[in-house]
């Protein structure tokens, strides 16, 4: 008997396990929330000058810039339109550069990446830089601009009119930096490894 009594005193009940794990949702959850916030307040806005790196990032001097929310190919990446074979990576980065042009770049900092660098959401002379490649078909969305993307698709626009491989794909299999989506538990990685000097 009192064995059976010590061993009710120490199970949970259901409820309280399911109360639990509700609770610790919410405080990450909380978390999280409070640390974008952060985040977002304390990134600085970049304007200048800039030069076109690669079809979704950007640099001000030796200040490295990464288009958020969107993904190109990369420099290297190859696509096929028509049964042709064509360098998507380039044209991407050369449709970039055409929006930029020698207008003056206008970027909002939202926090910074695993590798050092600006996320940003920019504009050269009134355009969104990260909708417009995206919406072109130059970029897939990467944790937004899935707007952009459904409509590009449906318009068979830069990419979406052949065949390709997602650039995350692309950087699996060829090399590459391994990028997170811009948003959620990723940007939270990023604050700690920030905090922590990681």
């Amino acid at each position: 008997m009192r064995f059976r009594k010590f061993r009710s005193r120490r199970q949970r009940p259901r409820w309280r396990k399911f109360l639990d794990f509700c609770l610790a949702i919410v405080v990450f959850a909380g978390a999280a929330f409070i640390a974008a916030r952060m985040e977002h307040f304390a990134a600085p806005d970049i304007s200048g000058a800039m030069r076109v790196v690669d079809g979704d990032s950007l640099a001000l001097g030796t200040r490295r810039l990464r288009l958020k929310g969107i993904d190109a190919p990369e420099l290297k990446q190859v696509c096929r339109k028509g049964g042709e074979a064509y360098g998507c990576g380039f044209e991407a980065a050369s449709f970039l550069r055409g929006l930029v042009g020698n207008h003056e770049v206008t970027c909002k900092g939202e926090g910074m990446d695993r590798y050092g660098r600006d996320l940003v959401r920019c504009t050269a002379a009134g355009v969104d830089l990260n909708q417009t490649m995206v919406r072109s078909g130059h970029a897939v969305a990467f944790g937004d601009y899935r707007i952009a993307e459904a409509d590009a698709r449906s318009e068979q626009a830069g990419l979406w009119a052949g065949e390709f491989d997602l650039p995350k794909q692309w950087r699996a299999v060829h090399g590459g930096l391994n990028e997170d989506f811009h948003a959620g538990l990723s940007s939270l990685m990023a604050i700690a490894r920030r905090l922590f000097g990681v």
